[in-house]
């Protein structure tokens, strides 16, 4: 009956069970795990938050330039005003498709029906649609990697937890709960640090990639019926 008393006396003086003391009693690994779970966490939302603003951004953007450019409006002067200096991805596909027309019709002198000089504005068009979606596209494979590691992170922190908890257990020749809880709940936290940064860039990495992959096709659509519509313009001067 002494040596319960006991043991639940030590769990008292020494076993706090909030989150903080939790962390302050785990081991120096263990610290380490969490320290660099929780820094993941916090830059996987700082991600989320960047990539949403841009997301909404270009289709903004976007949008406010596909009323220009159906505006019937001169392509001519729509270049000249955005295509020397394209602030967003659907007005640099304007550019490049618009500037490789230009060069071709005056350097060759022929009209851009011709195979090759469509092929070479088609060749732009992909291009700078790869470049611009690759720039958005940018710490995704951080989401991914956080999403897939983490919770592994997480557990190795839990086993070395455990080892060290039960380490510290056989010395101290007592098994009872109170004594055995607090080392557990360390270790186990780690796990639940690792779950709280995965799942946020699970859930992101998927809907930001949808999002990305949604925007692609719509640069991917304009800069093929802009290609149309220079094939056409060309056969109408031809």
């Amino acid at each position: 009956m002494d040596r319960t008393v006991d043991a639940v006396n030590l769990a008292a003086a020494g076993g706090d069970l909030s989150l903080w003391g939790l962390f302050m009693q785990a081991d120096i690994v263990v610290k380490l795990v969490m320290i660099g779970l929780l820094g993941a966490s916090v830059w996987v939302w700082a991600i989320v938050f960047e990539k949403w603003s841009s997301i909404r951004r270009v289709n903004r953007d976007a949008d406010g330039f596909e009323d220009r450019f159906w505006s019937g409006g001169s392509l001519d002067d729509l270049f000249e005003a955005e295509g020397g200096n394209p602030t967003h991805p659907m007005a640099a596909v304007f550019a490049a498709a618009m500037g490789e027309w230009r060069r071709s019709v005056r350097v060759a002198g022929a009209d851009v029906s011709h195979t090759s000089v469509r092929e070479r504005i088609d060749r732009a068009i992909t291009v700078t649609v790869g470049r611009e979606m690759e720039r958005l596209e940018r710490w995704m494979v951080f989401l991914a990697s956080v999403g897939a590691t983490a919770p592994f992170i997480g557990l190795f922190g839990t086993v070395w937890g455990i080892m060290h908890s039960f380490s510290a257990i056989a010395a101290m020749h007592n098994t009872n709960l109170a004594v055995v809880a607090p080392g557990i709940a360390e270790a186990l936290f780690a796990t639940a640090i690792g779950l709280v940064a995965a799942i946020p860039a699970v859930l992101a990495y998927n809907k930001v990639s949808t999002d990305l992959a949604r925007f692609a096709g719509r640069l991917e659509a304009f800069g093929s019926e802009f290609s149309a519509i220079l094939s056409r313009q060309s056969e109408e001067r031809g």
